[in-house]
């Protein structure tokens, strides 16, 4: 058998031997029916996806507010004895200049023990 041909046997079915076969078709009211559930499930399909594009579109105005309450400091309840962030940084600074400065990180040379 030649292994590098393929074929198919569609050549062969001819419009005289597709028209002697039988078509089954169920009744109107039948097909109507098939048809509304169809139609129907059609538009709970494009109701869902309507949702889920709102939910989406929610959903990233929903991260943009909080992380706007998160730079405001309105997430958790504020402390009144908790030093202000500036004075923070300040305090973080002064101690970064005391201990000198930092070791530089850069690529150890080819060979060198980890």
């Amino acid at each position: 058998m030649d292994q590098g041909k393929q074929t198919t046997n569609l050549a062969s079915i001819s419009k005289a031997k597709l028209a002697t076969l039988p078509l089954i078709l169920p009744p109107n009211n039948e097909a109507g029916e098939l048809l509304r559930r169809i139609e129907h499930s059609f538009a709970a399909i494009d109701r869902l996806a309507a949702e889920a594009r709102s939910a989406r579109d929610a959903l990233d105005k929903l991260d943009q507010a909080i992380l706007a309450k998160a730079f405001r400091g309105e997430l958790v309840p504020q402390d009144p004895n908790d030093e202000p962030a500036s004075v923070l940084l300040e305090r973080i600074r002064a101690e970064r200049a005391a201990a000198g400065p930092a070791p530089k990180r850069g690529r150890r040379p080819r060979g060198a023990a980890a």
